[in-house]
């Protein structure tokens, strides 16, 4: 385990290394002025050489990255440029929206696959089963903010029963905790459901396969030959069984999420790391892009590894065509 372990953590490190270079190259070299997005147009010339100078943009793209990563090094993100504040600030005050907002939704959307495989399991080849699959596969098919814009006409404009966007309503601070959880419920509903719903069909089809291997297997085979019930034999022989791949999913599943926050964090205004990361990105600042693109890969590189080492303290077989020594 711990050999694996080390080998991983340093793929891990090598790969956030190669993203890190990538994306500081491709910001840099793109055309235009940053400095004219970032801070605006001035007409002295003297002024913008020296705002250039002090941002280090002066220098050759090798001494700028050898700059940000000794910067890096010593736990200083820099200052926003757009902002003019500490982007570790900027990175704080967007981290926990978006942890809420992906973590919610990921809840959400096992209890749909959940629920919808399971279904589909029951009522195997009946209406059913082509209904919530040909629903799961439409949400599936339709891109995050079209869904995010349609969810916002209905429940927000037309039926007006929960707000179109935003974090909280306005002076929703002063209000008791109570009311003001459900405030932020309220405001988390529409984001959560477009993640959700546009991404539950793919694990339940994962775990309606899951379920069919599983119904097919020896040992139901021999419960229903006992004459346990077909419902008995879903829920508590089958579906156990089933779950496994479940732990395997989440590592996948968390690139899906990070990436789909972003859409839908900028659709409905939430103040979480995707919509600072797409405000940054026509701003033009290096500083906040880099900290939320390398955050974004650290949090799903950490998911995934997270999710390895459950899958093979749950699986034994995963365990035994390791190599190394458990």
């Amino acid at each position: 385990m711990i050999p694996w372990l080390a080998r991983r953590l340093l793929w891990s490190l090598l790969m956030l290394v190669l993203l890190a270079t990538i994306v500081f190259a491709v910001v840099r070299l793109a055309p235009g002025d940053p400095l004219v997005a970032s801070v605006g147009e001035t007409s002295d010339a003297r002024a913008h050489q020296l705002l250039r100078e002090r941002l280090g943009l002066d220098q050759p793209l090798a001494a700028q990255y050898l700059h940000w990563v000794a910067q890096c090094a010593r736990g200083d993100w820099g200052q926003s440029w757009r902002q003019q504040r500490p982007v570790a600030d900027v990175v704080r005050e967007a981290l926990g929206p978006t942890l809420l907002l992906t973590t919610s939704a990921y809840v959400l959307q096992l209890a749909l696959a959940l629920g919808a495989a399971v279904l589909m399991a029951a009522y195997r080849g009946r209406a059913p089963d082509h209904l919530v699959g040909g629903a799961g596969l439409a949400f599936l098919s339709m891109p995050g903010y079209w869904l995010g814009l349609m969810l916002i006409l209905l429940f927000g404009r037309g039926l007006g029963w929960l707000p179109s966007g935003g974090y909280g309503s306005a002076g929703a601070a002063g209000l008791p905790a109570g009311a003001r959880l459900f405030d932020l419920l309220r405001h988390l509903a529409l984001p959560v459901a477009t993640l959700a719903l546009g991404s539950f069909m793919a694990t339940a089809r994962y775990l309606r396969a899951a379920l069919d291997e599983a119904l097919a297997q020896d040992f139901i085979l021999a419960a229903r030959a006992r004459g346990v019930s077909e419902r008995r034999l879903l829920w508590r022989h089958a579906l156990p069984h089933a779950l496994l791949p479940l732990v395997t999913l989440a590592g996948l599943h968390l690139p899906q999420l990070v990436g789909g926050a972003v859409v839908v964090e900028t659709v409905f205004g939430w103040p979480g790391l995707g919509r600072v990361a797409v405000e940054a990105i026509g701003a033009r600042d290096y500083p906040v892009i880099m900290a939320t693109t390398l955050l974004s890969a650290v949090l799903v590189t950490l998911g995934s590894l997270l999710a390895d080492i459950a899958c093979r303290r749950v699986d034994p077989r995963v365990r035994l065509s390791g190599q190394e020594t458990p």
